[in-house]
């Protein structure tokens, strides 16, 4: 076997991390981040709220159990560059098709391997998430750093633009071109939660949503019409829909004003429900605002206290932005939910509309079920409104 080519990792104060190539031979500059996960890299690599970002593992072996079809949250890689220890040389698992190694060739990510991620995830935290410059390609480290300092700043930046669907279409559970086939990952409850007789039809706003958003909400008994962000309340209203759910997606979720106004038109008109990058698109939409944490939220260890129940949730995360808490006094709505990490918001309601919203992904279950009755609780929401209850 020969032996990997140099790869080199250069980040925006001057640090420096060498380590071997794998996937694509290329040259990509992005935003250092890294995820805590210990299982999900497939997961994590698909998630379209990474696009624009360069991932750090800090699970120490990835790769061991390959890629499957099954497993993809999106069409292909949405992250910019991948960053591990190390890459497991052996691949084992019934359902893998490929290598992570091969996977990221076909789709021309670069990875660096065999690099002191504790000590690359230890300086993140201390300094902040930094722009960043990975090559799998001969290159000196001034050059790299140069890269790095080159890029632009995730701050103020539009990405949902390049991860959204084109055209509003239904999403069908039985389509092979969405991955779901007769497979139901473990631990979702896709396969357990019994599915209401009656159907609702939501407008899915495509932020950059991953496919098991979609199957969670068919599973919950919705019949499900995405939208890309572009889209008008007007053209939402145009499909006679009950209901709108928005998703995750990526980048600032204050350079999105055209979205803000969107969501705030549908706000007196319908039941909503956002996660993630659609909570903060509720929050800018009732008069809050938003701010950029220092290292974000990545990984499926993320504990949350509901301050209404009590209950805490240990939940699935991927963020680099929140909601000011003190921006939402003013608007009619209410924060319920925090992290106990760092006390940030992870979920808010309206006093007086149907319209509530979390920060974590509640379709990724590493609970494994913790969130997922937030998901009936928007179709009773929905179900009360059409009896005139709400």
């Amino acid at each position: 076997m020969p032996a990997p080519q140099p790869a080199i990792l250069a980040l925006e104060d001057g640090s420096v991390f060498r380590g071997a190539a794998f996937g694509a031979a290329a040259t990509i500059a992005g935003e250092c981040v890294f995820n805590t996960s210990m299982t999900g890299y497939q997961e994590i690599l698909t998630d379209p709220s990474y696009f624009g970002q360069i991932v750090t593992m800090t699970a120490v072996q990835i790769g061991n159990y390959g890629i499957n079809a099954e497993d993809e949250e999106s069409a292909a890689p949405r992250c910019s560059g991948f960053v591990v220890r190390e890459v497991s040389p052996v691949v084992s698992n019934w359902r893998s098709t490929m290598s992570l190694d091969d996977y990221l060739r076909k789709y021309g990510i670069p990875g660096i391997s065999e690099v002191d991620t504790r000590a690359l995830t230890k300086k993140l935290r201390v300094a902040g998430a930094m722009k960043c410059c990975l090559s799998t390609l001969p290159m000196g480290d001034e050059e790299a750093v140069q890269r790095a300092r080159a890029w632009q700043d995730m701050a103020g930046c539009d990405y949902v633009k390049d991860v959204t669907c084109g055209e509003p279409y239904h999403w069908r559970a039985d389509d092979p071109a969405h991955h779901n086939g007769q497979y139901l990952p473990a631990g979702t409850m896709l396969g357990t939660a019994h599915t209401p007789a009656r159907k609702f039809r939501v407008a899915a706003f495509d932020y950059g949503a991953k496919y098991s958003i979609y199957r969670k909400l068919v599973r919950h008994g919705f019949e499900v019409h995405v939208f890309p962000a572009s889209a008008t309340h007007e053209r939402v209203r145009e499909y006679g829909v009950d209901c709108v759910f928005l998703s995750n997606g990526p980048g600032d979720p204050a350079a999105l004003p055209y979205v803000h106004r969107t969501v705030t038109a549908l706000l007196p008109d319908y039941p909503i429900f956002g996660i993630c990058l659609g909570h903060q698109m509720i929050t800018h939409a009732l008069g809050g605002t938003t701010y950029k944490l220092k290292f974000g939220h990545r990984g499926g260890n993320q504990p949350v206290k509901n301050l209404e129940t009590g209950k805490v949730s240990i939940t699935a995360q991927n963020h680099g932005f929140a909601t000011d808490p003190k921006s939402l006094e003013q608007h009619g709505a209410v924060v319920t939910e925090i992290n106990l990490n760092d006390n940030t918001v992870e979920g808010l309601r309206h006093r007086e509309l149907p319209v509530f919203s979390v920060q974590y992904h509640p379709e990724a279950a590493p609970g494994p079920s913790d969130a997922d009755p937030l998901f009936d609780n928007f179709y009773r929401m929905v179900e009360r409104r059409q009896s005139g209850k709400i």
